[in-house]
């Protein structure tokens, strides 16, 4: 079989395919997922959304103590209830960023002990105590300490003061919390002769951290980490120190983030050593690093991740082209016996590769196996990515000697894939659609008034992402204009996907003209800065052969990274395969066929629960329909629903990631199928100036908000309410969509963090409790986001109220409500 993936530009010149061997036969141990951590990943509860935390199976994070003066959220309680709510693993605790300045202000170890008194007695007051680490230096190589100093002299010196502080606050912390875990010393940078000299102090002294922890920052560090990791542990044999757990709780540079054939290369290094990783924060709080659009949205990078959470059994051994080799194709892989899968993860290169997997055992496959190839690619930081397109699905005969080859043709560097391996069994898996796509880049096009700007390389790690490491600014200019010359092959109606980037303070405008046609207003939501990319998607109809679609100036200003052309055939169409969905229970995995997704089917019994991720592009109805051998029950925003098999169910989806959860009496279930685009049709639709105000709140007009005006100074108030009154035909769970804007800000100082605040409302719905729900800032003013709340009605009118009594709630424009079960 040979997966080929759609056209990225012009063809380079043809090389032999790399090759990367999966080893089954050599097992590396559990499946650990220990790379899916984040600093300051998560900003409130409720941002990012429990829907996209919860399928990430996140083993840490690291955040700041309560109240901490570091950034305006992040608080490692308060962020606690949605992190534990949704599975996650532990709170690395940054005891230093109770501090307001960066770098932290050195006041001395007299003014630090008190602070560190009141961190450890809140947190070890918690019910969870148990799963917060204490993290009480952060990069003290640079920071108070200066122990990445060369001269011997002065090194010793500034060592043997943070060795001092190190055991006060240690045994400070212990005192308080007998039990507490405290990690350290959090370099930087890897540092053989301070980890040396640290081991052995602290094993004299009886203060050895009982987690490790440095930073991986430098643009180098792809390929160094091996030795490093060596090289600590021989440290730690020399020291006579048994293995400690290792977190580098700060990973990755700037341009890695949201890419995925980037991220496969660092988780893959760091899950093959079994050390935990939390990746950066460069720019926002509240999105996983980079990995979450809006707060609920997902983008190529977290399908990375949502693979990655997928992986179960154990991890097995991976033999790239070129080991240890920055920007290079890598991989990790994973064999299940009991459930009969195996798994690869790779990506890091463009061109060809064949994966060759090794040893794949005839007692848990059989003759035959099916290979189905999926593919993630990068949409950007804040690009929204539809679930993961498969390329391919083929039954391939194990050869002779045991082994599977899965040729790959047309990789981008930028993309990850995933090879799922599962028995053959009869039947043929249904062939992979895939429609016709090629990509063009900006800087390659004709450029009137505008710029090239180079953005993040191997030289300048901390420049952004951007496809072929550069993009289009300056299109600030009256003419400025981008002409793209594209050929496409039949008559039709093509998907055009622009990655851009919008810094202007409000939405901005694009002309787009289709070969000197009348122009078509193409409108762009507001992004962090020029190059924290995000995509918009627009129609346009095509006849075969060459044409000009060219971006001109509208109102204000973006930026042009790349365009994306994709033939349209119908509605968007996904199947979910059940085999590799989230499972509760013991269900058992049936490959006597191959038919369908190609995967075999899960079997359901009573007790037994498979949870599937559905994204959705935008909040409305779709057809859900589940390939089921009996009736199964189905559960979405509170909601069960009972499915015949194969008959489709019309369920309201909220823009993003959905959990649906399946559960049966006994049923073989192969996927579940969603189609449609997010039908406003049976949708209740309310505009602010509807709503009764009082208190202070009122309509404020605006060409932005979808009828002229929003409700603007709601909250800060008991008495500043917003009162909706919603006709429901009939009694039910029903999801309330917000739209709504704010753009609170508290700018701390820091050349790199965008301290964005979130804010609150207080939404009662008839005589129900209060509920608060948290709205993300959405960049400006001007922009209007969606948040989902699931609420039950009755039939009639029913009061729905929005307030904040202590703080300002959201601008709100207006709020939809759908029948869940549409």
């Amino acid at each position: 079989m040979a997966a080929t993936l759609p056209a990225a530009g012009p063809a380079a010149a043809a090389a032999d395919p790399q090759r990367l061997t999966v080893d089954l036969g050599a097992s590396e141990g559990r499946v650990m997922l220990g790379a899916n951590g984040s600093l300051y990943g998560v900003s409130d509860d409720g941002v990012p959304g429990d829907a996209v935390m919860e399928p990430l199976k996140i083993t840490s994070i690291s955040q700041k103590p309560e109240g901490g003066a570091q950034h305006p959220n992040g608080d490692a309680l308060t962020v606690s209830k949605s992190f534990f709510r949704t599975g996650g693993g532990e709170i690395n605790v940054m005891m230093q960023d109770i501090y307001a300045k960066w770098p932290y202000e050195d006041l001395g170890i007299d003014d630090y002990l008190p602070k560190v008194d009141k961190i450890v007695q809140e947190i070890s007051a918690d019910p969870n105590s148990d799963r917060f680490v204490y993290i009480p230096f952060n990069e003290p190589d640079q920071i108070w300490y200066q122990l990445g100093v060369e001269d011997q002299a002065q090194y010793e010196k500034n060592r043997d003061r943070f060795f001092q502080d190190w055991k006060t606050v240690y045994q400070r912390i212990r005192a308080i919390d007998p039990d507490a875990r405290i990690a350290g010393p959090n370099e930087a940078a890897y540092h053989s002769r301070l980890l040396k000299d640290f081991l052995a102090f602290t094993k004299r002294e009886n203060v050895v951290p009982q987690v490790m922890t440095w930073h991986e920052l430098g643009s180098g560090s792809l390929r160094d980490f091996q030795a490093h990791y060596e090289d600590y542990r021989s440290l730690e044999r020399a020291a006579g120190i048994a293995p400690l757990k290792i977190n580098i709780d700060e990973y990755a540079n700037r341009r890695d983030l949201s890419v995925p054939g980037q991220l496969v290369q660092w988780v893959s290094m760091f899950e093959r050593n079994k050390v935990y990783g939390n990746m950066a924060y460069w720019d926002a709080a509240g999105n996983l690093s980079g990995h979450v659009v809006r707060s609920n949205i997902p983008n190529g990078g977290w399908w990375l991740f949502r693979w990655y959470a997928g992986l179960t059994g154990n991890t097995v051994k991976v033999t790239p082209p070129r080991p240890n080799t920055v920007d290079t194709l890598q991989g990790l892989a994973s064999l299940d016996t009991s459930r009969r899968q195996a798994q690869v993860l790779l990506g890091g290169a463009d061109g060809d590769s064949d994966v060759v997997v090794q040893r794949v055992p005839r007692s848990v496959f059989g003759r035959t196996v099916t290979a189905v190839v999926a593919e993630a690619a990068w949409s950007g930081y804040e690009g929204q990515h539809a679930a993961p397109r498969v390329l391919a699905r083929t039954k391939v005969k194990v050869a002779d000697d045991g082994s599977v080859t899965v040729p790959l043709r047309g990789l981008r560097k930028m993309s990850a894939y995933r090879i799922v391996l599962t028995p053959g069994g009869s039947g043929t898996p249904s062939a992979a659609s895939v429609p016709w796509s090629a990509s063009y880049e900006a800087e390659d096009a004709s450029i009137t008034d505008g710029k090239v700007y180079t953005q993040g390389t191997v030289s300048n790690a901390n420049g952004y992402a951007a496809s072929g490491t550069k993009d289009v600014g300056s299109l600030n200019r009256p003419g400025s204009k981008v002409a793209f010359t594209v050929n496409v092959p039949e008559d039709g109606t093509y998907d055009l996907g622009i990655l851009y980037g919008n810094q202007s303070g409000g939405p901005a405008t694009q002309k787009l003209l289709v070969d000197g046609a009348d122009p078509v207003t193409v409108t762009y939501p507001s992004t962090e800065n020029w190059t924290y990319r995000a995509k918009k998607e627009v129609g346009v109809r095509l006849t075969a052969g060459t044409h000009q679609l060219v971006l001109a100036k509208g109102d204000a200003e973006v930026t042009l990274d790349r365009i994306d052309l994709t033939a349209r055939s119908g509605a968007p169409v996904a199947s979910y395969e059940a085999t590799l969905a989230a499972i509760g229970g013991r269900p058992s995995y049936d490959y006597s066929s191959s038919a369908g997704v190609g995967t075999g089917a899960l079997v359901l019994r009573s007790g037994d629960k498979a949870v599937f991720d559905v994204y959705a592009p935008r909040d409305g109805y779709y057809t859900v329909t589940p390939r089921t051998s009996a009736a199964v029950k189905l559960a979405l925003h509170g909601e069960t629903v009972t499915a015949a098999p194969g008959r489709p169910l019309r369920l309201y989806l909220v823009a993003g990631n959905n959990r649906v959860a399946m559960t049966s009496g006994h049923s073989a279930v192969r996927s579940l199928d969603v189609s449609g685009d997010g039908s406003a049709s049976g949708t209740l639709s309310y505009e602010g100036a509807s709503a009764t105000l009082s208190g202070g709140a009122k309509l404020v007009d605006s060409p932005h908000a979808s009828a002229g005006s929003f409700i603007g100074r709601l909250g800060n108030s008991p008495s500043s309410t917003a009162e909706f009154t919603v006709d429901a035909p009939r009694a039910g769970r029903y999801m309330l969509v917000v739209h709504y804007a704010h753009n609170d800000r508290r700018d701390n100082g820091h050349a790199y963090n965008t301290d964005i605040m979130s804010r609150t409302a207080d939404i009662v719905v008839g005589g129900a409790a209060p509920r608060k729900v948290t709205f993300k800032n959405t960049w400006s003013w001007d922009d209007y986001w969606t948040v989902g709340v699931p609420v039950d009605l009755a039939k009639g009118a029913n009061k729905v109220t929005f307030g904040n009594a202590t703080a300002w709630a959201p601008n709100i424009d207006r709020i939809e409500l759908g029948r869940v079960a549409g």
